[in-house]
């Protein structure tokens, strides 16, 4: 298979879209990410892709514990406001409330749902590593479809 048709098909995998939060000592981020998916019911497990050269990568990697918070349809403005580093003051991530979930990384707040894991898997193969996590605590406000990357009409660009 060529290299074109690869890309074409790895497109067609749905993604959802998701704030991964991190923490480690003083310093706290977050990121969209959506290279996301369920692993196992039992243990409950998650993976997650992480860009290699991004700030959360090095929390996560040091600090072994992530949050991921779920966004909603209609939550693109969420999306796309962290597609860039934003410092945390005062429990905002610029206007975007969020609050500290019990293993300490940040869950944003108007969120409908989240999970709270801890790193039990940490693969560095590609230029995202793929982290496993357990996860440890969950949160449900409200019941939502899924924000993904259909509905916003764009590609992951890495």
């Amino acid at each position: 298979m060529d290299e074109k048709a690869k890309k074409e098909a790895l497109l067609m995998i749905p993604y959802g879209l998701f704030v991964l939060g991190a923490a480690h000592g003083s310093i706290a981020t977050a990121a969209t990410v959506n290279w996301v998916t369920q692993a196992s019911f039992v243990p409950p497990l998650v993976m997650v892709g992480i860009k290699k050269d991004s700030g959360s990568h090095a929390l996560v990697k040091d600090s072994k514990v992530f949050a991921l918070s779920i966004l909603e349809s209609g939550q693109k403005s969420i999306a796309g406001f962290f597609f860039r580093h934003v410092e945390p003051k005062d429990g905002k991530f610029g206007s975007i409330a969020f609050g500290l979930g019990a293993n300490g990384a940040p869950i944003i707040s108007d969120a409908p749902a989240s999970v709270e894991c801890k790193v039990v898997g940490f693969y560095e193969l590609g230029d995202h590593s793929v982290v496993v996590g357990e996860v440890t605590q969950a949160h449900v406000k409200r019941a939502a479809e899924s924000l993904t990357m259909k509905e916003t009409g764009w590609n992951y660009g890495g």
